[in-house]
């Protein structure tokens, strides 16, 4: 399933977060929540979690001091979580303060998954992005037109 949208929600006082029910089934086997290099909450599935520490970290050898902070930095910063019957999944503390989630916050789609950031920090990435999207993509498209 491929992650789309944007949706408006808050933390409860539990540090909880609703989950729109259109991805409910998708994360019913669990989630995986992990520390973002942006100041937001990446949310995978294990499967796509697993693959993405495959394709990306596994092929780094474990003897390279990059690697080794890489691997630290995913998989430390990386928590088995589950949705509740009601749809909502907990936020570590550390997790919660490192995307600043003390107020609204914004779950936002981004395609093998999702990401959770506070109202004002999206805004401004949002407003970044709108501004920069045409030359991000010219640039990743490596010119071709």
């Amino acid at each position: 399933m491929a992650f789309r949208g944007v949706y408006e929600h808050s933390l409860d006082s539990k540090d909880r977060l609703t989950i729109p029910s259109r991805f409910r089934a998708a994360l019913a086997d669990g989630v995986v929540l992990s520390k973002s290099l942006d100041p937001c909450v990446w949310v995978y599935t294990p499967s796509e979690f697993d693959n993405i520490a495959e394709r990306y970290l596994a092929p780094h050898s474990p003897f390279t001091p990059q690697a080794r902070q890489l691997r630290r930095r995913f998989h430390g910063h990386s928590f088995d979580e589950r949705l509740d019957s009601a749809g909502r999944v907990r936020l570590n503390k550390m997790l919660v303060e490192h995307a600043g989630l003390d107020g609204p916050c914004v779950l936002v789609g981004a395609g093998e998954y999702l990401e959770i950031w506070s109202a004002t920090a999206w805004a401004e990435q949002e407003s970044d992005l709108e501004a920069n999207a045409p030359e991000i993509a010219e640039s990743l498209a490596g010119g071709a037109g």
